[in-house]
């Protein structure tokens, strides 16, 4: 199947309806009957504004994290919508892909 790769980047302490935009996304995606998505916890980054992103043995709040789906046309549609619908501002990246489960004939 072909389709696109999104991946969201954003930080422990960005929220949405009091909730990590992480985690956040990830449940949003399910809601939206996307196939899946992954929360990844990163150690360090940084963004445009160049400033160095990480996570400290005391505080997370800072720690990047990333979130990717691969999606096709119709639900890549469906999450830009219900983003700019719940007013999200977050960086992405959309990468055309191919995508499927070995094994399947």
């Amino acid at each position: 199947m072909n389709g696109y790769q999104l991946t969201f980047f954003t930080q422990q302490d960005r929220k949405h309806d009091h909730m990590p935009l992480g985690e956040w996304l990830v449940q949003e995606a399910r809601k939206l009957g996307i196939g899946g998505a992954t929360l990844i916890v990163a150690t360090e980054g940084f963004g445009h504004d160049r400033k160095l992103h990480s996570a400290h043995f005391f505080e997370l709040t800072d720690q990047p994290i990333e979130v990717t789906m691969a999606v096709d046309e119709q639900e890549a549609e469906r999450m830009f919508a219900h983003l700019k619908q719940e007013s999200i501002n977050v960086f992405y990246v959309k990468t055309p892909i191919e995508f499927g489960m070995t094994g399947e004939s």
